[in-house]
């Protein structure tokens, strides 16, 4: 935990049974030589005392905007400043709920809304109220906000049901934060944007072309991007999968659309990777009811090209900008993929085929080669997070 000495965090503490684990977390932070401040609602003052959080952090527990007796203020805004990172550690329903919406009315979603640093929650709820679309929705707004969310475990809950709502253990909480200061996060300061998934080109309001891409591929990419520390943008086209974590996510359905999105983005990011998996081609006419096969008679569709993003890119690219591609073969794939090198304009470009048992789309492994312009390096099958490590990895060393 040596990457915590010195830190200043703020450890705001909500009012759910779960706030008996903060007294762990704090003792973990304040052994590994972080100064933490502890600001907690009233609510959670019916589960853990000031006098013990005091006790532990070696500073006077904030709850409310002033001292009763004396009148002194507590500047939400300085604490704000002041801190390297915030941990709302149980952040309860009403909490998040608060905090995704604005709602200042205690200290604690004040001093959030003040703060500069980066934001980490760890929710602890009943697995109803944890599933609820309402929790759902706050915390995939608290994501677009660039909030990082430590996902809850499974496990028995305090009403002895058992699922998915029980706080993480204080002792991951504050590897997570050990992990977000650790040394060498070679990508710090770096913008990264990310492309995923298919798209869907529409036929009619029920059909569309597509492919058969899941965009884990390049979900991970983007996690393990921020986690290396970088400001990421993932482009993604329609997925079952949640935002990753630190990362913005904007979703997009066809090519054109995220077009324009890595356009709009591409101008200030250090490194593009272009992963996901543009449909070739769209229908030339979109037709806005449904084609009925009983009275439509329609025995073909016409179609045009899509643009190719990754050519596009290239064609914008600027010195110190590196792009990356992806080329997804049947056969010949070094050779294919080296000539979209050259053409597209790329630095280094990720090559799976088919071929490959367990690569490709809809599995959780992958087997790649990279290549870059004088360099060739081959992968074994792995899962894709580590998939995704290693081509970070070798963007890195390109760097």
């Amino acid at each position: 935990m040596n990457n915590l000495k010195g830190k200043h965090i703020i450890l705001g503490i909500s009012g759910g049974i779960a706030a008996y684990k903060s007294v762990t977390l704090l003792r973990l932070l304040v052994k590994a030589g972080a100064e933490v401040q502890v600001v907690i609602t009233p609510n959670g003052k019916e589960f853990i005392t000031p006098v013990t959080l005091s006790s532990l952090s070696g500073n006077p527990v904030i709850s409310d905007f002033f001292t009763a007796n004396t009148g002194e203020w507590h500047s939400h805004v300085s604490l704000g400043i002041w801190a390297d990172a915030m941990i709302v550690a149980p952040a309860t329903a009403s909490t998040l709920a608060k905090m995704a919406n604005g709602v200042a009315d205690n200290m604690l979603v004040t001093t959030y809304l003040s703060s500069r640093c980066p934001v980490f929650v760890a929710p602890a709820m009943d697995l109803d109220m944890m599933a609820h679309p309402t929790t759902t929705r706050n915390l995939a707004t608290l994501r677009a906000d660039g909030v990082r969310i430590i996902e809850p475990a499974a496990g028995e809950l305090a009403s002895h049901l058992v699922g998915r709502g029980r706080m993480e253990e204080p002792e991951n909480i504050a590897a997570v934060l050990n992990d977000f200061f650790g040394e060498g996060r070679p990508l710090a300061g770096r913008k990264v944007l990310v492309t995923a998934g298919p798209t869907y080109e529409r036929i009619d309001p029920v059909r569309f072309i597509g492919n058969f891409s899941t965009g884990k591929m390049g979900y991970a990419i983007a996690a393990e991007a921020a986690k290396q520390g970088a400001e990421v943008v993932l482009v993604s086209g329609p997925t079952a999968l949640a935002d990753p974590e630190g990362v913005t996510t904007i979703r997009i359905e066809s090519a054109r659309q995220m077009l324009d999105e890595v356009l709009a983005h591409f101008a200030d990011s250090d490194i593009a990777v272009m992963c996901a998996a543009v449909a070739d081609y769209a229908p030339a006419n979109y037709v806005d009811r449904k084609i009925k096969r009983e009275h439509d008679d329609v025995d073909s569709i016409a179609l045009v090209k899509n643009p190719d993003i990754a050519a596009s890119v290239g064609k914008e690219k600027k010195p110190g900008q590196i792009l990356v591609g992806f080329a997804l073969e049947t056969d010949n794939a070094e050779a294919h993929a080296r000539e979209k090198l050259a053409r597209k304009n790329l630095d280094m470009i990720v090559v799976n085929s088919l071929a490959d048992a367990g690569a490709g789309f809809g599995t959780d492994t992958n087997k790649v080669t990279v290549i870059s312009r004088d360099k060739t390096e081959d992968f074994a099958l792995k899962d894709k997070r580590e998939v995704a490590k290693d081509i970070i990895d070798c963007i890195i060393r390109y760097l």
